[in-house]
């Protein structure tokens, strides 16, 4: 049985700050307050799916 099942990449903390031009700390704070969700790596890290914080991206360029 194969599974191919693509994952979605992952990103930090800083690559997310850099995506939206925000402090990296800031996209922590989102993540605390439930605006992105965020995934716990075993040495208690966060990371953040590629695709929703693209979504997010999209979402917050057509705001503009």
């Amino acid at each position: 049985m194969n599974m191919a099942v693509e994952e979605d990449p992952l990103l930090t903390p800083a690559e997310v700050a850099g995506l939206f031009r925000v402090d990296p700390k800031t996209v922590t704070r989102w993540a605390q307050a439930g605006k992105i969700s965020s995934i716990r790596t075993l040495g208690g890290h966060r990371r953040f799916r590629e695709s929703e914080v693209k979504a997010l991206l999209e979402a917050a360029s057509e705001e503009e």
